[in-house]
């Protein structure tokens, strides 16, 4: 028996498995987003951005990531 080593969590309304035990600050850089231009929400709570790199992404975590956008 194998074990994968990932967890399932959702990313703006979308399920997608994640390697277990990365951190948030590592899961938006891996989905292209720069972690300093981010907002992140996880499980209905604001996460601040000076622990995006502290906080572990666990199983079944909800995530909505939303990019800053600059323009005038």
């Amino acid at each position: 028996m194998t074990v994968d080593h990932t967890v399932q969590v959702r990313i703006n309304g979308e399920h997608r498995r994640v390697n277990e035990g990365i951190s948030i600050a590592e899961l938006v850089s891996e989905l292209g987003f720069d972690p300093i231009r981010v907002a992140v929400e996880r499980n209905l709570e604001v996460v601040p951005r000076s622990t995006l790199r502290e906080v572990t992404v666990q199983d079944g975590d909800d995530f909505e990531i939303v990019r800053f956008v600059g323009g005038g």
